[in-house]
């Protein structure tokens, strides 16, 4: 009776534990379908309309209030006027000591149907301001390359004694050669991008973590403008 009764005890234990492992594994299996079914639904910004570049867009802190494209004998040039102001901590770090760089960024991009667009042109124009505590002045540096730590390439600077005069200067552009003259070809397949910002990959890496996912720190204006021949002015 007893060998019986532990024979059958045994028996029920290995059915159990079977369809336990049949619960759990259908248990698991619904699960992983469950998740793979959420990752495969796109979310609503995932599946939002790509948009194309507003002509007249402008970001944070500022605008674009003129802008002009002019051909010539020597090549593509842009003029452009802005007005902005600097974030509160842009200004607070540069009274503390500590340089902040901009970058004007412009790309004439080709269009073509039967392949991604093609860059046929781009230049950058590289701004580091700076602030003297001991002599209380400006001085801002232009160079068409970034700045290295080494002090090497070319620059050129000018000191200032108030803020408002050196941001007048960054807020200019004039005549500025963004391509070679052959590369306008006036087709319509055209597009210039252009876009002025706050250049946070020249910043000390310590302030560059500090400032991650920070609003406070956003400087961004930009234009696109579809090139031909009513918004590129031809000079003989």
């Amino acid at each position: 009776m007893t060998a019986f009764t532990t024979h059958f005890c045994k028996s029920w234990l290995r059915e159990l534990y079977a369809r336990g492992r049949i619960v759990a594994w259908f248990l698991v299996s619904a699960v992983l379908f469950a998740v793979l079914a959420a990752a495969s639904v796109p979310s609503a910004h995932a599946q939002g309309p790509s948009q194309s570049p507003n002509p007249n867009s402008n970001h944070s802190n500022g605008e674009i209030v003129d802008f002009r494209l002019n051909q010539t004998s020597g090549g593509l040039m842009l003029s452009a006027s802005m007005r902005f102001e600097l974030p509160e901590q842009v200004e607070d770090a540069l009274y503390k000591g500590i340089a902040m760089y901009f970058v004007a960024e412009a790309q004439v991009i080709r269009e073509r149907w039967y392949w991604s667009d093609k860059v046929v042109a781009q230049a950058s124009r590289h701004m580091r301001l700076s602030y003297q505590p001991l002599t209380r002045r400006w001085r801002l540096s232009q160079a068409s390359t970034p700045f290295s730590d080494s002090g090497l390439g070319v620059s050129l600077g000018q000191n200032f004694d108030d803020l408002s005069d050196a941001l007048a200067v960054m807020q200019r552009i004039s005549r500025w050669n963004i391509a070679n003259s052959e590369v306008f070809d006036g087709s319509g397949d055209q597009q210039l991008n252009f876009q002025f910002r706050l250049d946070m990959s020249q910043l000390p890496r310590p302030l560059q973590l500090s400032t991650v996912g920070r609003t406070g720190w956003n400087l961004l204006l930009s234009r696109s403008v579809r090139l031909n021949a009513n918004t590129v002015e031809t000079e003989q």
